[in-house]
């Protein structure tokens, strides 16, 4: 059966160390009786500051964690700020409830730089302008120098596809080189071996 990843947030004033343990020895009678759904599984539970975090492998089993924890915090006299129930997005590296980031080409390209780059080289001049007045009607961005181009892309993906097409190189862009290569304002060009 496949894993999916939730959690229960419960949002506490202070105490979250103290209902923490409560959680995990000494349970109230009627919080007792709702976990006992859960005595077959193993729920991981933590806390961070004020908030204890309960992580579940189904959405059944965090609902039935809130209500243990609910009937819990009823029985201690304690009111939680919040209560949520949260879901995991691989695909986005975050819970549902957490605000998107951007990606890094999309910070990147915020910044007004191409966060990736195809280097091309032409056998002529005239042969780089009409390829680079070719890209640019088709909305890449174009830095043409004598036969040399470098075209912007938006993604890794789209610049390998690019790249393939004309048969240039795969850099990272803009602001990535200038950070990380520390490489000045020049774009290495390979020919047969050499650099230019």
């Amino acid at each position: 059966m496949a894993h999916d990843d939730w959690r229960l947030r419960i949002e506490l004033g202070e105490h979250a160390e103290g209902f923490l343990e409560r959680l995990a020895r000494g349970l109230s009678s009627e919080a007792a009786v709702l976990a006992e759904e859960l005595k077959d599984h193993r729920l991981a539970a933590t806390h961070e500051d004020d908030v204890v975090y309960v992580y579940a492998d189904s959405v059944l089993q965090a609902q039935q964690a809130r209500r243990v924890a609910e009937a819990e915090l009823t029985d201690d006299h304690m009111e939680a700020r919040s209560i949520r129930l949260e879901h995991w997005l691989p695909d986005e590296d975050r819970w549902d409830d957490e605000p998107s980031q951007p990606t890094v080409e999309e910070e990147v390209a915020a910044k007004g730089y191409a966060p990736w780059e195809v280097h091309v080289e032409r056998a002529t001049h005239r042969e780089a302008e009409e390829l680079a007045d070719q890209l640019e009607a088709e909305g890449h961005p174009v830095v043409r120098r004598w036969r040399y181009l470098i075209v912007g892309a938006a993604s890794e993906e789209e610049a390998r596809a690019l790249a393939r097409r004309l048969h240039g190189d795969v850099e990272a862009g803009g602001e990535l080189v200038w950070e990380t290569a520390n490489s000045g304002p020049f774009a290495i060009f390979r020919a047969a071996g050499a650099w230019f």
